[in-house]
């Protein structure tokens, strides 16, 4: 039994001692392998080492703590000192200058109350025409002091100084004074539109004042016939006599007894509908004791008129108040003293009665669509309405049938 343990005993130091032999040997070896590749590292020369790529370095723990760590929060951007759009006096005056009411410069009278809240010609009557159809004082829109035609006075500073402010000509870009920008546009500036000097016997040509010179040079419409100029001349005849029939027209409307002058602003509304359309309505008037509004829309309520480049304005007279009494109304659009509109007369006619007391919408008309694109920029649109007021066809009828009724009453008895 002793013989068998020291067997196992000696048999068991045996293979210890073995493999602690075989571990010191692979650890020397480890240990040279080492050596040898730092003493390589070591000795290449150092401008082999600068004209290559650097040693990666191992990155310490702070390093990987940072490499993760979350981003710094965005800085709130700060204009530059010298940002000469939002220093320009101009700018800073076109807000100081401003109407309080339509936020707008004016562009005739201005209107202030004893503080000297400033109000455009347009929002002053607009104010004053508000508080008698509510039956109330007009007050200021700004600090609530009583107002009206006699309380407040002129600004004829603020009038000279917004007049001096320069503005954006609408064809070539570039700045004038607000008081010689419209003599600009109509006679000095070189992209404005013009029409060829043969347009008078047919020539379609439109472009710009400085193109003009040379298309009159090479039009082609200086060596047609009589018989081709012809046709031309005779639609502008017929042009001409339209107009000198719309103007003997108004001259008799001017003439008739029962006629009213109103000044009216549109402001711009948003229908209740899923697309939100965009329409103008303006406050109650009176005219022939009764009440009315005018309303107008786009593109005759185009679904999206962004879509479409050109566009127009229709607008319609709605009757407020019952008359006992049909009305059948003549009236017409005009530019008005306080309004820039650039709208041809046109009269309208229309029998308001109890059961119609809305007239069809009907054409604004203006001259093409850059012009209603610098109405729809403005924050109002202001205007002059003439309405006639003549004996009403429904009810000379209803009256000769009274009056005849009568008679045979009279004769059968």
């Amino acid at each position: 039994m002793a013989t068998s343990i020291e067997r196992h005993v000696s048999c068991f130091l045996t293979v210890h001692a073995l493999f602690r032999a075989d571990f010191s040997a692979v650890q020397c070896c480890d240990r040279s392998i080492s050596t040898s590749f730092l003493t390589k590292i070591m000795s290449e020369p150092e401008a082999a080492s600068s004209s290559t790529e650097q040693p990666i370095e191992v990155p310490d723990a702070q390093e990987k703590r940072e490499e993760f760590s979350e981003p710094e929060t965005k800085k709130r951007k700060v204009c530059k000192p010298n940002d000469e759009k939002k220093h320009k006096l101009e700018d800073r005056l076109g807000g100081i200058l401003c109407c309080a009411v339509c936020l707008d410069l004016p562009r005739a009278a201005v209107y202030q109350c004893t503080n000297g809240h400033l109000m455009c010609a347009g929002c002053f009557t607009h104010v004053l025409a508000d508080a008698r159809l509510r039956d109330e004082l007009a007050t200021c829109p700004s600090c609530r002091v009583e107002i009206s035609k006699t309380a407040a006075t002129r600004n004829l500073a603020v009038e000279n100084a917004v007049s001096e402010l320069p503005s954006d000509c609408q064809f070539c870009g570039k700045q004038y004074p607000r008081n010689s920008l419209e003599r600009h546009e109509e006679q000095e500036c070189e992209e404005r539109i013009s029409w060829c000097k043969y347009n008078r016997i047919g020539c379609p040509w439109r472009g710009p004042e400085h193109e003009r010179q040379e298309h009159e040079n090479q039009c082609a419409h200086p060596h047609r016939s009589g018989a081709e100029v012809m046709e031309s001349l005779l639609a502008m005849d017929q042009a001409l006599v339209e107009e000198k029939k719309l103007y003997e027209n108004i001259f008799d409307l001017l003439g008739y007894e029962k006629i009213t002058f109103n000044e009216i602003q549109l402001k711009p509304y948003r229908t209740d509908e899923f697309l939100h359309r965009l329409f103008y309505e303006s406050s109650r008037f009176s005219a022939f004791n009764n009440q009315w509004v005018v309303k107008a829309r786009i593109n005759n309520s185009q679904k999206d008129p962004t879509q479409s480049s050109e566009r127009d304005m229709t607008y319609q007279l709605i009757l407020k108040s019952k008359s006992a009494t049909p009305l059948s109304l003549n009236y017409i659009v005009l530019r008005g003293p306080v309004g820039d509109i650039k709208v041809k007369p046109r009269i309208y006619e229309f029998d308001f009665t109890e059961q119609s007391n809305e007239s069809p919408y009907v054409c604004l008309p203006l001259p093409d669509s850059a012009e209603c694109n610098r109405l729809l920029a403005a924050k109002t649109i202001n205007f002059r309405q003439v309405v006639e007021q003549q004996l009403s066809l429904l009810f000379v009828k209803k009256h000769i049938n009274n009056v005849s009724s009568v008679e045979v009453n009279n004769h059968v008895a």
